[in-house]
């Protein structure tokens, strides 16, 4: 996606342990615009596949997933990171452990708004070493779902994450694969 590429490249910040910063317009302070542009891209990727629930990780994949969602006129539904107290104990669980946060977190949906009925499409803002996906995945089987496949906004295909799952037979949609990142310097898959 074009567009994409080009905020990458003018706004995105590289970090030491590859990390890509694209908190100016992704997933801290959000250009509205390109997210809807990305939501549509991923709502005719995925069109005519009976997805009916968008499903995604607290909390960086929120505003893309709400979008996608809104493009399909879907139900959007995110795994939760904490336990509060407006929730039952009937949930689906999993451990899930974050690259950037460096720490495992439990990770649940209410039984009662995933369903075996369910064929889900995961959406998300970063696929690197793919352990969310793979927490999300998990929700999904314990269900009794049908997971559709996965819309990522940047993907970083230096790291085994997205040819791991793919080889689990699941598909991925991203937008951007970066394939290298190197002192500001970042590669593109074509």
């Amino acid at each position: 996606m074009k567009v994409l590429k080009e905020k990458i490249l003018k706004y995105g910040r590289v970090y030491p342990g590859n990390i890509l910063k694209v908190d100016s317009f992704l997933n801290h302070q959000i250009d509205m615009r390109l997210i809807t542009e990305m939501g549509g891209e991923f709502a005719r990727r995925y069109s005519g596949c009976g997805v009916n629930k968008v499903l995604t990780i607290e909390a960086s994949g929120i505003i893309l997933a709400g979008v996608v969602a809104c493009e399909m006129c879907l139900p959007m539904l995110f795994a939760k990171k904490a336990p509060t107290k407006n929730i039952s104990d009937d949930v689906y669980t999993t451990s899930v452990m974050s690259y950037t946060h460096g720490r495992v977190y439990d990770i649940f949906v209410s039984k009662e708004f995933l369903l075996s009925t369910d064929r889900v499409l995961i959406i998300d803002d970063f696929l690197a070493n793919g352990v969310a996906i793979e927490g999300l995945s998990e929700l999904i089987r314990q269900a009794g779902a049908t997971l559709v496949g996965c819309g990522i906004a940047i993907e970083k295909g230096f790291q085994d994450g997205g040819k791991r799952l793919r080889g689990k037979g699941i598909r991925i949609e991203s937008l951007v694969t970066v394939d290298g990142m190197t002192d500001n310097a970042l590669t593109f898959a074509e």
